[in-house]
């Protein structure tokens, strides 16, 4: 950009260059809140750049000038002052502290236009690594479980009594309420729509298959899921938190035959109990609700079930209950055990616990619906 040199009475207040060939003249406030436009200041960083070399340069007619603008022109210069330049006193002084004092400007980041697509990346080879772990820890189970049947008085039984227990008996409550409750409102929904077409009998064949088949089990693994799972998690990350892993370490126990093992039969053991538990629960809720809705009477509900729903149906969901129940046993003592000994790791371990579990039963029933419906059971 090439002008004439102004009168002082016409130059702007903004800051501006003027070059007239020979001399750079620079006028208006040089200050922060002059070169707050953004597209000015860089109009003007690229005009300083583009000139030569040995030019002589004036701010005489510089207004206001602080350590913003007198950074910007002395980044210009090269961090030196040329060899013709008209200054004042105080831009002499400014300039000469920038010497003293130069400021170390950070390399502006490159900016990675792959980041999205190397963070999906990372996830799916994080992910991988953990099944990866996940089925190494499996394959030891499985090897503590054939050397506690070859030698079974070296088993962990008081440990699986336990688990048992609180897995099992302590779950009895929360799975009736929920199994109850969603057995009302399936046959409240289910009793109106079946009145519009006149078959109302049906709600036996339609509870009965859907509740003994794919919601007892599901239901109750979600339940064990956010109840046990989670409280697996948490015991055995405090027990990283508090060097007991450690210990177990070092005095030659394995975490695999302690923790994981009571854990996994216990709950394989419980959950096809909690699945006829919760059945049964969600069965008298739509009784019940059926009842009020459709008049139909307990008596003859309970005579027309067995008849509606075949006894496939009951052992598909207890051996749902069983892969169920070791799954969300793996998944937790696996989180468990990879918690760092601190809190924060011990609340997101136990948060994804949790989300890994319910997720990897929704998606396991899914493959046995596939796998079924080939079958035509």
């Amino acid at each position: 950009m090439v002008n004439s040199p102004l009168p002082s009475d016409s130059l702007p207040s903004g800051p501006a260059l003027h070059y007239d060939g020979q001399a750079c003249r620079v006028v208006g406030d040089w200050t922060a809140q002059g070169l707050s436009n953004r597209r000015n200041t860089r109009s003007l960083a690229h005009m300083l750049q583009q000139q030569a070399d040995g030019v002589a340069w004036d701010l005489s007619a510089v207004r206001h000038l602080d350590s913003v603008g007198a950074h910007m022109l002395w980044r210009a210069w090269g961090n030196t002052l040329p060899a013709q330049v008209r200054l004042t006193d105080l831009q002499r002084e400014a300039f000469d502290m920038l010497a003293r004092f130069p400021v170390v400007v950070p390399p502006v980041p490159a900016v990675d236009h792959w980041r999205h697509v190397r963070r999906v990346g990372d996830r799916v080879y994080e992910g991988a690594r953990a099944a990866q772990d996940m089925l190494a820890l499996f394959g030891q189970v499985m090897l503590d479980l054939l050397r506690m049947l070859r030698f079974p008085a070296g088993g962990p039984w008081r440990e699986i009594s336990a688990q048992v227990y609180h897995t099992g008996t302590q779950a009895l409550g929360i799975t009736a309420l929920v199994g109850f409750l969603i057995g009302v409102v399936l046959s409240y929904l289910s009793a109106q729509q079946l009145k519009l077409f006149g078959a109302d009998r049906l709600i036996v064949t339609l509870l009965g298959v859907s509740i003994t088949r794919e919601l007892g089990p599901v239901l109750a693994a979600i339940l064990v899921a956010g109840r046990s799972g989670s409280a697996i998690t948490a015991q055995i990350g405090v027990m990283r938190v508090t060097q007991e892993l450690d210990a177990m370490q070092v005095m030659g126990i394995s975490h695999s035959q302690r923790l994981v093992l009571p854990r996994m039969l216990a709950l394989s053991i419980t959950m096809p109990l909690l699945v006829l538990w919760t059945d049964a629960m969600a069965l008298l809720g739509g009784m019940i609700a059926a009842q009020l809705e459709l008049g139909m009477s307990i008596r003859w509900f309970l005579q027309e079930l067995p008849n509606a729903v075949a006894s496939a149906h009951y052992w598909i969901g207890l051996g749902k209950g069983v892969t169920f129940g070791m799954m969300i046993a793996l998944v937790a003592c696996f989180f468990g055990l990879r918690i760092e000994p601190n809190t924060e790791s011990l609340g997101r371990g136990t948060t994804a616990s949790v989300v890994t579990a319910i997720t990897g039963v929704i998606l396991l029933d899914a493959i046995y619906a596939v796998i079924f419906s080939r079958l035509g059971i």
